[in-house]
This record gives structure tokens, C-alpha cells and sequence, in this order.
């Protein structure tokens, strides 16, 4: 079974780009799914915010999507790589 990539550089990326570390988890469909909701959401709010409204107070769909995307992203990173550090190193530890 081949490494996968660490779940901190996967955090780093998707901080940095929304749906990165999605890709980079070997799953760009589910990353184009939060980009795609990442719009959506923070055109919504965008448009239907007032105009006394602060700048995270118009994306917040968006900021809310792009949080629910890194976590995403850590959690599923997390898990394949200690599935795979399980397996490689057997299952006794201690």
C-alpha cells in the first residue's frame, strides 16, 4: 500500500486553497463539490446581505464552507494515514 500524504501538509493546503487538500486526498470530485457549494453559498450570502454588513458578514456561506472544507480534508488525511501507519508496522504496538 503506498503512503499517503501527510494529514499537516494536507491541513496547509486546504487552509490555503478550498478543495485542495480534497485532491490531494485522492478524491477531486469531493473538492469540486466544496467549491462549487463554497460559491454558491458565499454568492448567496453576498447578495442577500445588507449594505452595513462587514466583509465576513457578505462570504460567510463561503467562510463557513471553505472551514467545513478543511476539516474535511485534516479528518479523512488523519485517518488514511493511520490506516496505512497500522498496517505497515503491524498490529502490535506498544
Amino acid at each position: 500500500m503506498k503512503q499517503p500524504p501527510n494529514p499537516h501538509l494536507v491541513l496547509a493546503s486546504a487552509i490555503v486553497l478550498p478543495g485542495s487538500g480534497q485532491v490531494w486526498n485522492g478524491e477531486p470530485q469531493r473538492g469540486l463539490i466544496f467549491l462549487f457549494f463554497l460559491l454558491l453559498l458565499g454568492g448567496f450570502t453576498l447578495v442577500t446581505s445588507g449594505p452595513d454588513v462587514s466583509f465576513v458578514g457578505r462570504f460567510a456561506g463561503a467562510f463557513f464552507v471553505h472551514a467545513m472544507a478543511i476539516f474535511d480534508a485534516y479528518k479523512r488525511a488523519r485517518i488514511r494515514y493511520e490506516i496505512w501507519a497500522h498496517s505497515a508496522h503491524g498490529s502490535s504496538r506498544g
